[in-house]
């Protein structure tokens, strides 16, 4: 993720529909699928784009609500999963919350979550997996 070219972006949707359809050959099952779309949701831009912040950082209330009200275990071992598949990365925070701190002017300085920035760097990959 960290190669990711200047100003590359892509529809988040079209990268979901892709895993989706390529699930099985990333090692995702369906309930990982739906905790994905939830991260998703969460990132204001319809396209993930190199150049803003790509970490989202709900609460697991929040994920869960937005993931048809998954159990709170079922929902950490498909993080998880989408972890271990390389399609999002987590960005600890040094107490493990998830937050972002942001400067005077309202810009985020620091974010800790999920970084969506595999699912960007990955597009063409998944693309061509579906």
């Amino acid at each position: 993720a960290a190669d990711i070219e200047e100003g590359k972006t892509v529809d988040k949707w079209k990268v979901y529909q892709d895993a989706c359809a390529a699930r099985s050959l990333l090692g995702v099952r369906d309930r990982a699928l739906a905790v994905l779309s939830a991260l998703l949701s969460f990132y204001p831009a319809n396209d993930l784009s190199e150049a803003s912040n790509l970490i989202v950082f709900p609460s697991n209330a929040q994920l869960t609500a937005r993931a048809n009200g998954i159990a709170g275990t079922t929902l950490r071992e498909n993080l998880a999963i989408l972890v271990q598949a390389g399609l999002i990365h987590r960005h600890d925070s040094p107490n493990g919350k998830r937050y972002a701190r942001k400067d005077r002017d309202g810009t985020i300085e620091a974010a800790y979550g999920f970084s969506l920035a595999p699912l960007l760097a990955r597009s063409e990959e998944i693309a061509l997996l579906a």
